[in-house]
């Protein structure tokens, strides 16, 4: 259980601080205790209210151009992914896992630098919606959206605003997906509940901090720990 508490706290706290990146951090720390399917659902219960948090506090901001189209692709690529997450080896899956975190934090450390540049086209944002989809399916991993969310904002507030109403959507639609198929079950239902207020707590320490800290900072050990973890999982789960 300390383990569980451990990755809820970092993990919403990353998410208030950035706005996103809660999903890999705690199912990179929850890589190493348990299999996919059981981490999954218990973090799509924690992450809902989280984003509802975020967008309200920041509904100002919200741009119907940019949510609106991302999350009708996201959903396209969220049925693939929620069967292969019930029907494919955890073993595998973790591997994949892995390999998706290094390239993910490699375009973030890229993006940061300057280095690496999305051309905004509407091909683009297909591509990068139905992969998301299939990523927040499998792992419930919207970083991909945050690839491209944060070409089209101009502030923080703004990109939290809109990524976080893409992720309601997405959570939605996952959650009635999840309960149909049975990958939510009593026991994690029960597991969220248990770590709800741990998520409340890390997601206004990492929101106050928003304010205090160097973002850029922050950003940069949040990638080195995605790379980190996403080698370690595929050492260990290499054989």
């Amino acid at each position: 259980m300390v383990l569980w508490i451990i990755a809820t706290f970092v993990a919403f706290f990353i998410k208030g601080l950035c706005g996103f990146a809660n999903t890999l951090v705690f199912t990179s720390i929850m890589g190493f205790g348990a299999n996919n399917v059981a981490i999954s659902p218990v973090e799509l219960m924690l992450g809902y209210p989280a984003n509802f948090i975020l967008t309200i506090k920041n509904r100002k901001k919200l741009d119907p151009k940019v949510f609106i189209p991302l999350a009708v692709l996201v959903l396209a690529g969220c049925i693939p992914g929620a069967l292969l997450l019930k029907n494919v080896n955890a073993t595998y899956i973790k591997i994949v896992f892995g390999v998706v975190i290094i390239l993910i934090g490699i375009e973030m450390f890229l993006r940061e630098q300057g280095r690496l540049k999305f051309k905004e086209s509407k091909l683009v944002l297909a591509i990068i919606g139905v992969l998301s989809g299939v990523l927040c399916g499998l792992f419930g991993v919207g970083a991909l959206l945050a690839a491209y969310v944060g070409r089209v904002t101009e502030s923080s507030d703004e990109f939290k605003a809109n990524i976080s109403a893409v992720f309601i959507v997405e959570n939605t639609f996952r959650l009635i997906l999840y309960s149909l198929m049975g990958i939510i079950t009593l026991e994690g239902f029960k597991q969220a509940l248990i770590l709800m207020p741990v998520v409340i707590a890390g997601l206004f320490v990492g929101m106050f901090s928003s304010k205090v800290l160097n973002e850029r900072i922050v950003k940069r050990l949040v990638i080195a720990l995605l790379i980190v973890s996403g080698i370690a999982l595929i050492i260990m789960n290499v054989k």
